[in-house]
């Protein structure tokens, strides 16, 4: 089990050093690609850190924009892992925007619910929390809505280096304990830090091991 855990964290760390483009922006269902790759989705409320990591993961500074607008990107990312392609990483828009007018908030409600609904190659999403706040209302709205669309996902903490190891193992505690109340989350969760690299080698093994399942 250990040899095939080293064998596929190795593959995918040659797979995510390997080429990673960006392959088209959607604002709505029609501008989604074929549906030829398995996908892989990130999620997270506005500035949990989703960029920083979707650089870290793929070693790039400027894959995804970084921004400290909350709520910018409104559409869905598409970025092209390895060549030949293996996986899509699926960057999509930050939710839990205070600031966004009404309708916006709407549209992307629609969009993220519909494309979660019925795109037959999303393999697992990915739901981001920053670490220094844990689970907030908005993201058990996510949890709730994946829940209801029945897609599976996982629970990866973000900014671990930021706080103290007690706080960050209580907040791991807590995340796990709301990741069991939900049917479609998975009980293990990952910790990771852009800045310092943890936990990144293991969220690389884990997006190749889903987009193969």
């Amino acid at each position: 089990m250990e040899e095939h855990d080293a064998e596929l964290t190795e593959r995918a760390r040659k797979l995510f050093a390997g080429p990673v483009e960006f392959l088209k922006s959607a604002p709505g269902l029609e501008f989604l690609p074929g549906a030829d790759a398995p996908e892989v989705a990130f999620a997270g409320r506005s500035n949990v850190g989703k960029s920083s990591l979707l650089n870290a993961i793929t070693g790039r500074n400027k894959l995804a924009r970084t921004s400290n607008t909350p709520g910018r990107t409104q559409e869905l990312n598409f970025f092209d892992v390895g060549n030949p392609l293996v996986l899509r990483l699926v960057d999509m828009p930050g939710y839990g925007f205070a600031e966004a007018p009404k309708d916006m908030v709407k549209r992307w409600r629609f969009l993220v619910n519909d494309y979660l609904r019925g795109r037959q190659v999303l393999k697992r999403a990915v739901v981001l929390i920053d670490s220094r706040h844990g689970v907030k209302p908005v993201d058990q709205e996510i949890m709730a809505m994946l829940d209801a669309a029945a897609v599976g996902y996982r629970l990866v903490l973000t900014k671990a280096d930021k706080i103290k190891a007690s706080e960050l193992a209580a907040v791991r505690t807590a995340t796990e304990a709301e990741a069991r109340k939900h049917p479609a989350a998975f009980p293990q969760l990952i910790a990771t830090s852009s800045e310092k690299g943890m936990g990144i080698a293991e969220l690389r093994t884990a997006l190749l091991e889903d987009a193969l399942s």
